[in-house]
């Protein structure tokens, strides 16, 4: 069969200059060819029909374990890891991931750096390595990726849905895979699971069910002809497509009510129906129209009426799955307290919604709304890494035809009041499943799901109790949504009249300084806006950043019906706590955004407390500090290493402690001492002029400060709220071991610091350059070959401008006393990688840090999180790369070993480590051991807060020499 080149038009977006071209190879392998001259990182992204339903029965998660397998090695490169230390030193990552009906295998690498990184991407699809030795040791690794699934919600009410439908159809399925049914069971069998694998790999992998995206910066000629000379040799071997159609859950598995008790205290309720998968119509797109109807969340919405009757925390709407074999739609409410003792109404308000929508009508101005939102969305669409781009692309291909392989069902083009009407038929009491999840429900089940042990109990439901259900429903207001305001009609660009790199203070007052930056690189009609209130009042106590938490949750919770439809439309907004305040940040479509920021800040000076209100945010952010114990052990780890290292950050438990006690009027007393005293920090970029950037923020100043009624006035220079950080003493040791808050976990954590400096650029680079070299030998050599847990990875850590590395490793099999003793073996090991280094190798690591530095920035947001990043600090070294990559040339190999040797290997005279170790429940007897013996030159942090009173602290970039002047 000779190559095939298509002359089909790929759609794309009117703003994208990048070019496309569809081909099939004479194996029947489809590739879609993507060339950007502007790209700083190549891609690609191989997707294989083969996912989790295809595994044999009786080898549940082998698809997924082969994922794992193929990336170890080659025929051609035998050298095991060698893919992933090749990409990973020159400058890319790589991925892999296995869904129900398909596995996905994705990288990218430094433009320059392709072709041999395609080479050795090819050869997991030619001639695969799947060594014995390995075969044990990944078996393990995915049986640690189950162990971290185990108490986690999203994973066992997925598992628990599934176990609730036919035996016969592939959706029940245990997909992830153990070491039970990888090892134990197949052994039982006498089967060896490696040739299993191998059976399963030849059977199925064939590159006519193959899909594969190339992204670089080459012409399309140069790419294809790549592609044609790395992956003519992967084998087709014409395997039919799998076939999953038929209906996972018939008759018996639906009107049911599924009771089950999660581990966070949480009140969920998902209420949904098999439907006829929105696949067959994506051009007329049913389940965006039904989904954004139900999910609404503006005036006479479902989820307002439940909110006012104080039965809802959030509420979601869509279809599920996919596919174009079955599909859910579904309905998620998180529920109150008092939501939870409503369950039988509020599905009844579900149902007297679709009962709305049926009498309503297919309406077509909806419709039309909705299409001229999702074109323009698709047409002024932030250009994303090339990584994730790929993935997309590869995804849409196993589903749409070629001219929509990007733009897919996100713009619906065809009007078919028929088509939605059908999927809306389909939401009946007949066809429901009703899952809820509580901790109300222990004690009241009888069954347990046999993967993750979920208890749960299962009633059915017949017609006659669901229409009682709605008969008793609350008698409520519900509508359908108005005009949607925020649609942009504006999406001209402002003439930028100065082609600047950087943000300049454009505007300076006693109360606030603004930073601008015109988009010279982007051209969207778009804008960023970040408003940071420093608020001295907000930090001083754990009261007062409960509050603090408390009034921006009530702002955003008062504005949310009303700028539900900007969110809809493109325009995104967020309140948030900060670490000295809270900010503002608005982002996208620029012509609107103004009357959005005003009625937010309109909002902050009118605020009030609401009894009511203030009650629900309480219990919902009680339950978030109460579920903290349910966190995964690495990440209570980190918490603790954070807690220990920041100089004004108190403790959840504190939090908790307040919180309890607080009620409405203490709020209402508070919020004026936050709002009293406040210097705002102003960053606004995009398609804004520099009049309308002034006139924005004095705006702001008017209504916060210079109005007779404004609640702000200007700090005091000695007011300025900054943030510092521990300084940890040079050659010692900290370690603080703890036990885990979850007892049923048998996880144990281990976050082992090394602290190097604060910022500096000829330290930052060599820190980076050992950070680089040193990240894949560390998965590689903990996770791979020691199997010590799924989470072994090696990071870098920036707290406020103070820069070191971090080892975080989650583990059942080891305590992280030993964790810890394996991390230093490691740096001794890694010690003789540098000695070794060659002069060519050094020179390539570097070059491959510069690349990775000199990488432009994807969208506006990206650019402003960089620039955001220098201003919160205070560095304010807007050309950091440019300086990092000058550092970088003149950097010595002698340099690289010696600043290892001083501050990083494990006897280093200068090395400043913490070592925070959680116990889990597997490891108690070697907890006792570690908190009665003290390592040799060890010192032992018994409480935290003494520790860090204790310690100095390094000084802050803000109003430093040659800094930020307050």
């Amino acid at each position: 069969m000779a190559m095939e080149r298509s002359e089909v038009e790929i759609v794309k977006p009117r703003n994208d200059k990048r070019e496309y071209r569809r081909i099939v190879l004479p194996n029947s392998l489809e590739v879609c060819l993507i060339s950007d001259p502007d790209t700083d990182k190549a891609a690609a992204s191989m997707n294989v029909d083969v996912g989790s339903f295809c595994d044999p029965e009786g080898l549940e998660g082998l698809a997924h374990f082969l994922e794992h397998m193929l990336f170890y090695a080659s025929e051609k490169y035998p050298v095991e890891d060698s893919y992933s230390k090749f990409i990973a030193e020159h400058g890319g990552t790589t991925n892999a991931f296995t869904s129900s009906e398909n596995t996905n295998f994705f990288f990218d690498v430094n433009a320059d750096c392709l072709e041999e990184a395609l080479d050795r991407f090819a050869q997991f699809f030619i001639k695969p390595l799947m060594s014995a030795d390995a075969t044990i040791r990944e078996i393990k690794a995915v049986d640690s990726e189950h162990q971290k699934n185990l108490l986690t919600d999203v994973w066992r009410i997925n598992q628990l849905e599934k176990h609730l439908s036919s035996r016969d159809h592939p959706y029940h399925k245990f997909s992830t895979g153990s070491w039970e049914t990888l090892e134990v069971r197949p052994k039982a069998k006498g089967l060896d699971t490696r040739l299993e694998l191998l059976k399963f790999y030849e059977n199925n992998y064939s590159a006519n069910l193959m899909q594969l995206v190339v992204y670089a910066k080459e012409n399309l000629d140069v790419i294809q002809s790549l592609v044609e000379s790395k992956f003519v040799a992967v084998r087709n071997i014409s395997r039919n497509p799998f076939d999953f159609s038929g209906n996972p859950c018939p008759s018996e598995h639906l009107q049911i009510l599924v009771k089950a008790v999660p581990i966070k205290d949480c009140h969920k309720l998902k209420i949904f129906w098999p439907i006829t998968p929105g696949m067959h119509h994506y051009k007329e797109g049913p389940c965006g129209y039904l989904s954004h109807l139900i999910g609404h969340e503006g005036e006479g919405s479902l989820f307002s009426v439940l909110k006012k009757l104080g039965w809802a925390i959030s509420l979601v709407a869509g279809e599920e799955e996919r596919s174009y074999a079955f599909s859910f739609f579904y309905t998620i409410i998180e529920l109150t307290d008092a939501g939870q003792e409503h369950i039988e109404e509020i599905v009844g308000l579900l149902f007297k919604y679709i009962k709305l929508l049926q009498d309503s009508g297919v309406q077509k101005w909806i419709f039309d709304e909705l299409v001229a939102i999702r074109e323009t969305g698709f047409h002024y669409k932030d250009k994303i890494p090339p990584i994730h781009y790929a993935l997309d692309v590869a995804l849409n291909m196993q589903l749409y035809p070629p001219e929509d392989w990007l733009v897919g069902s996100s713009v619906p083009s065809k009007f078919s009041p028929d088509t939605i009407q059908k999927i809306l038929n389909e939401l009946t009491p007949s066809n429901v499943r009703i899952f809820c999840q509580s901790k109300k429900f222990e004690g009241c089940t009888n069954l347990t799901e046999p993967w993750y042990g979920t208890q749960f109990a299962v009633e059915k439901l017949d017609i006659m109790t669901l229409e009682k259900w709605v008969e008793k429903a609350p008698d409520v207001n519900l509508s359908l949504p108005k005009e949607n305001v925020f649609i942009p009609t504006d999406l001209s660009l402002k003439n930028v009249q100065e082609k600047v790199r950087y943000p300049r203070m454009l505007r300076k007052s006693p109360f606030s300084r603004l930073w601008y930056k015109p988009d010279t690189n982007f051209f969207t009609p778009k804008a960023y806006i970040r408003i940071d209130f420093n608020c001295p009042e907000s930090k001083h106590s754990p009261e007062a950043s409960v509050l603090t938490e408390m009034f921006t949750r009530l702002v955003m919770d008062y504005l949310n019906e009303y700028a539900y439809d900007a969110d809809v439309a493109g325009l995104s907004y967020g309140i948030k706590h900060t670490d000295t305040g809270f900010e503002i940040i608005c982002v996208g479509y620029n012509h609107k955004m103004r009357i959005l920021l005003d009625k937010i800040i309109s909002k902050i000076d009118d605020f009030e407390v609401r009894p009511d209100r203030f009650s629900v945010i309480k219990e919902s952010l009680q339950k978030e500090y109460e579920n903290y114990k349910f966190h995964p052990p690495y990440r209570q780890a980190m918490y603790y290493c954070s807690l220990l290292l920041e100089e004004h950050s108190w403790p959840w438990s504190e939090e908790l402690e307040v919180l309890q006690h607080l009620e409405p009027n203490h709020l209402l007393q508070f919020t004026p001492r936050l709002l009293g005293k406040t210097h705002l920090e102003c960053y606004i970029s995009g398609n804004i002029e520099p009049k309308e950037a002034e006139s924005t923020v004095e705006h702001i100043e008017e209504v916060l400060f210079k109005a007779s009624n404004s609640p702000s006035k200007q700090l005091f220079p000695s007011q300025h709220a900054t943030k510092r950080i521990v300084k940890l003493q040079d050659g010692l040791r900290y370690y603080y071991a703890v036990e885990g808050s979850n007892p049923s976990d048998e996880n144990s954590s281990l976050v082992n610091y090394i602290q190097v400096h604060q910022d500096d650029m000829k330290m930052n680079v060599k820190l980076q350059l050992v950070a680089l070299v040193a990240k894949q030998p560390a998965f590689h050599q903990l996770r791979s070959i020691e199997q010590l847990g799924y989470i072994a990875l090696l990071r870098q850590r920036n707290d406020h401008g103070v820069h070191g590395l971090q080892f975080i490793i989650q583990s059942t099999v080891k305590d992280p006393s030993y964790l810890d003793a394996r991390v230093n073996a490691f740096l001794g090991t890694f010690e003789s990688t540098l000695y070794e280094m060659s002069d060519d190798e050094f020179k390539s690591n570097v070059n491959a840090l510069i690349d990775l530095k000199l990488e432009k920035h994807k969208n506006l947001r990206e650019e402003a999180a960089f620039f955001w990043k220098e201003i919160s600090d205070g560095t304010l070294l807007f050309d950091r790369k440019e300086s990092e990559v000058g550092a970088l040339r003149e950097l010595k190999k002698e340099e690289l070993v010696e600043f290892f040797n001083s501050h990083v290997k494990f006897d280093a005279p200068e090395r400043r480590n913490l070592s925070v170790q959680v116990y889990g429940g597997l490891h108690q007897m070697e907890y006792k051991h570690a908190i009665d013996n003290l390592p040799p030159g060890s010192c032992q942090i018994t409480d935290i807060f003494s520790f860090r009173r204790s310690r100095p602290l390094y000084g802050s970039f803000r109003g430093g020499i040659g800094h930020m002047k307050l």
